[in-house]
């Protein structure tokens, strides 16, 4: 079953938005608050997300520019701002599509379908190597040389999903936070500290010595295949 994800903080549409996708057979989470949206992700995997750009909290923009530290996930953005420059903003930061207030359930739901088709067009699966464990980031399975499977917690597998996925690149540990936490804020960057010991534990093979889960000081960390 999809898993959208709607962001909408007027209560009576945000309720007419949930009840037509279940009735379509979507599977909803709904929220009002940008900062409750990202917990979301960071605890679930969605397949969509359904987004406003006036949000209590935070701007719909801000949502997207989290969304994207971390996540593929397809975006369409919902706002009663008419304006190309808004459109022309969301679109370059991320967004995959731009919806205007009003509208109509027909229109959103051909766009939903539109952006899930795309998407799976263009999603292949990651497996790679990372010392000599073999691991598949759609399946969540990581597998020893003997086929002993190596088990990993889900905010290692968070943290994987992000790292993997791009070979060789420097990502930020507010990126990596996003991802585990749904925030880099109020979090202590010495967590991660803590998390990439214990995967090169179990990943590398020889831990102290790291060859793949790479610590860049005062700048990030880097998957080198």
């Amino acid at each position: 079953m999809t898993r959208v994800l709607v962001v909408e903080d007027e209560r009576p549409l945000l309720r007419a938005l949930a009840m037509n996708l279940e009735a379509r057979g979507y599977s909803v989470t709904a929220t009002e608050s940008g900062a409750r949206a990202l917990a979301a992700l960071a605890d679930h995997k969605h397949d969509a997300i359904v987004l406003d750009l006036g949000l209590p909290d935070m701007s719909g923009v801000e949502v997207i520019k989290a969304v994207r530290a971390f996540a593929a996930t397809p975006i369409i953005v919902l706002s009663a701002r008419s304006g190309s420059a808004d459109k022309v903003q969301a679109l370059d930061l991320g967004a995959d599509d731009y919806v205007t207030k009003p509208f109509s359930m027909d229109e959103l739901l051909a766009r939903l379908r539109a952006t899930s088709r795309r998407v799976a067009a263009g999603d292949e699966p990651v497996v790679v190597r990372v010392g000599d464990v073999t691991i598949d980031l759609a399946a969540t399975t990581a597998t020893g040389v003997d086929g002993a499977a190596v088990h990993l917690t889900p905010t290692e597998w968070k943290i994987l999903d992000v790292l993997l996925r791009r070979p060789g690149k420097l990502v930020a540990g507010d990126t990596l936070l996003t991802a585990v936490r749904g925030s880099s804020e109020h979090t202590d960057p010495s967590y991660l500290r803590i998390y990439f010991a214990q995967l090169r534990r179990k990943l590398e093979p020889e831990p102290s010595r790291p060859r793949h889960l790479i610590t860049e000081p005062g700048m990030g960390y880097r998957y080198r295949p």
